[in-house]
């Protein structure tokens, strides 16, 4: 153990009047602060969220999206980013419809083995919640309406192959592993839901959170577990 790293774990014990005198100093020091004034700091709280939300709305009209809508195949009239710019990896043709609404938090992947580039299509009227990831393997296609909470995957290929030698080897998965993601009009994935290749959920169904979805929904249900299953008709 280095001499800094014992001079710490002999102040963080305190078994001394001094270790106990230098571990206050410290903490005091870390969580010093200034005085509150509450009507002059909550005057300041209120200015420092109005130029903050100024300079966001400056940066989404002037900077995000012009750069964003540059990487798109359409001009996505009344897009909405917030929090900053998707980010795109991978070869991968977008089509956004109408009014999407799309936090800037958010992952939008092609598949680089693919033998055509890959397509993800999304409708009029889309929400795109925060830390959500759209991995397209051949297509994924997202109907008008559709809600994505946040942390959702539409996962269209795993990105490893299943055989642990080509996998150490670095090789990219086959093409067996891809398949083609349907989300119909209506459908509203709630937070943490995960969709995998090969599947079509049918218009107006949820999906409860944290969900997994493995084979194809009918429309019209409420989903639930993993993998999901329908529990009652809507």
């Amino acid at each position: 153990m280095s001499a800094a790293s014992a001079f710490k774990a002999w102040v963080k014990r305190r078994e001394t009047p001094l270790s106990r005198c230098i571990h206050g100093a410290i903490t005091g020091a870390r969580t010093a602060r200034f005085p509150v004034i509450r009507p002059l700091h909550r005057l300041l709280y209120a200015g420092h969220l109005a130029v903050r939300h100024f300079v966001a709305e400056a940066m989404r009209a002037l900077w995000w999206t012009p750069l964003f809508v540059s990487r798109l195949e359409t001009n996505a009239p009344q897009l909405m980013l917030y929090s900053g710019m998707p980010q795109v990896i991978g070869p991968l043709k977008i089509f956004v419809g109408r009014g999407v609404r799309m936090s800037g938090i958010s992952t939008l992947i092609g598949r680089s083995s693919s033998k055509t580039t890959p397509e993800l299509v999304i409708g009029d009227n889309v929400d795109i919640g925060w830390q959500c990831q759209l991995s397209v393997g051949g297509r994924i296609e997202i109907g008008d309406n559709v809600r994505l909470a946040g942390k959702c995957m539409l996962a269209g290929f795993p990105g490893h192959p299943m055989d642990a030698a080509a996998r150490a080897a670095g090789l990219p998965d086959t093409d067996d592993q891809v398949g083609d993601i349907i989300l119909e009009r209506d459908v509203w994935l709630a937070t943490g839901v995960t969709v995998v290749g090969g599947v079509r959920i049918g218009a107006g169904t949820v999906v409860a959170a944290g969900s997994v979805v493995t084979k194809d929904l009918p429309p019209g249900v409420l989903a639930a577990g993993a993998p999901a299953r329908v529990v009652r008709v809507l």
